[in-house]
């Protein structure tokens, strides 16, 4: 999985609260367990007019100004509905490496981080204000900063974000859960031969 340390990209401001999954990458589109392969559906359901081929130029994705997008800033609630996991999925292989929002439904929230996605929670307020400049400035971009935990605008306000250390951790050594436990086999083969003294009969031999 890719490490995230610091990214500075184009962002794209989705000022619409409670987003579900199904928003993000429609159901009818769900037809593998691999991770790619969704990047093209995502937002299926708004990013195309009805015949589903021609972008909708009202979509802010369709934008001139936000082509290239790799941080996304969205309302309240973001990720919300069914737990799959292709809405992470298919937001990272679209291109984003962050979402800055006031809040994440809990199990898209840690989806995030297994698909080298930041989730970043931030006041209300402080969202709107730049999800405005965004659409105001003169550059689009955001500078996000995981060490430091802060998410910087092209115009200098700096706005600081709270995040579970381990879960910050993981994503700077860019391990997801498979990966931190493969991270730990020395101790995992040291208990399991413990374990083989210990109660033998636990590890029956092969005839």
């Amino acid at each position: 999985m890719e490490k995230f340390i610091t990214h500075d990209g184009t962002a794209v401001p989705l000022m619409r609260s409670n987003v579900n999954t199904d928003d993000i990458v429609p159901a009818r589109f769900l037809k593998s367990i691999s991770r790619t392969g969704f990047g093209r559906h995502l937002f299926g359901n708004w990013r195309y007019l009805e015949d589903g081929i021609t972008p909708d130029p009202d979509f802010p994705l369709n934008a001139p100004r936000y082509q290239g997008a790799s941080v996304l800033v969205a309302g309240e609630n973001f990720g919300c509905g069914s737990s799959r996991e292709h809405a992470p999925w298919s937001l990272r292989e679209f291109g984003f490496r962050c979402v800055v929002a006031p809040g994440f439904a809990d199990i898209f929230h840690n989806n995030c981080f297994n698909s080298s996605i930041l989730p970043v929670s931030l006041e209300a307020a402080e969202v709107e204000a730049i999800a405005e400049g965004l659409a105001e400035g003169a550059s689009p971009t955001l500078h996000i900063d995981l060490p430091a935990q802060t998410v910087a605008t092209a115009d200098g306000r700096t706005y600081r974000f709270k995040i579970d250390p381990f879960k910050k951790n993981s994503l700077m050594e860019g391990l997801d859960n498979i990966g931190w436990t493969l991270s730990h086999q020395d101790q995992v083969h040291a208990y399991e031969e413990r374990r083989r003294q210990e109660a033998p009969w636990l590890f029956p031999r092969s005839a």
